[in-house]
């Protein structure tokens, strides 16, 4: 007699979803690309699990319900931009159900979201820590070198910009005599992608002697709040970071004095020659 052993894969791995809710999300969805796709996805992911557990069909929800998802986040200990972020992503995707004619009204049209300050609380980097980074990289292989100076001397966002004199000459090096192909890339020799490139920050982090965690986004906060510091205009920050709203610009504008200096004048020198 043969006996059947159950496998991971006879599990359903996501909820069940009606035709209808199917169409929503893949219509929602399609509307987007690139990293937002990703974001938006992770939080509709997340809300279409928590209704699967509490076995609640998509459409069948309430505003009491998204209510409880959101507490329960906090439960968990997510911050308050993040259940923000999820909310926004659900009201949307109802959003567009309701202008689809999938669904009569949005149950998240008046879903309570937290209120956010505008203090940035990531991890900063002193004046002592931000050059030991850059010295730890410039001894490093050139590809670390150049990456580390295009996140903290540039901004590290998707934009085109004049580069910082540091990190033109880098990248000039790590790029060598290749002509095509990324700037960029991991040991298999494929594009380098965002977690290759937060392995590296924190590779050369620890280099540095720093003990602070460290990623790709602590650089990114280090440049604007070293332009804030340099005298920059907030416009102007605000402009070389990407940020549709000045607002997020200013939460970086804090502990401003213990930043490197040597690098808040390049990066004050890459911004005056942006704006010419």
């Amino acid at each position: 007699m043969t006996t059947t052993t159950p496998t991971a894969a006879l599990v359903p791995a996501a909820p069940v979803f009606t035709n209808t809710e199917r169409l929503a999300l893949a219509g929602f969805l399609a509307g987007y690309s690139g990293l937002t796709r990703e974001a938006y996805e992770l939080d509709l992911r997340q809300y279409t699990n928590w209704c699967h557990q509490h076995h609640l069909r998509l459409f069948q929800a309430r505003r009491a319900d998204i209510e409880c998802f959101a507490r329960d986040l906090e439960t968990r200990g997510r911050a308050r931009a993040t259940i923000t972020r999820r909310l926004c992503t659900i009201a949307g995707f109802y959003r567009y159900a309701v202008e689809e004619d999938l669904l009569e009204h949005s149950p998240a049209a008046h879903v309570r979201r937290p209120r956010l300050d505008y203090e940035s609380h990531a991890t900063g980097l002193d004046r002592n820590e931000l050059g030991a980074l850059l010295v730890a990289a410039g001894l490093g292989p050139p590809a670390e070198h150049a990456l580390i100076s295009l996140l903290a001397l540039n901004g590290g966002k998707v934009v085109t910009v004049p580069l910082a004199p540091r990190t033109a000459r880098a990248i000039d090096l790590a790029v060598s005599e290749r002509v095509d192909g990324p700037i960029f890339l991991g040991p298999d020799g494929q594009r380098l992608d965002r977690h290759g490139a937060a392995r590296i920050v924190r590779r050369v982090a620890i280099r540095a002697a720093i003990t602070k965690p460290v990623g790709p986004h602590t650089l990114r906060h280090a440049f604007i709040t070293a332009a804030l510091d340099a005298g920059v205009p907030l416009r102007d920050v605000q402009e070389a970071a990407s940020h549709a709203d000045p607002r997020t610009t200013m939460r970086y504008d804090r502990a401003r004095g213990s930043l490197d200096r040597h690098a808040t004048y390049i990066v004050a020198a890459y911004l005056a020659g942006a704006a010419r």
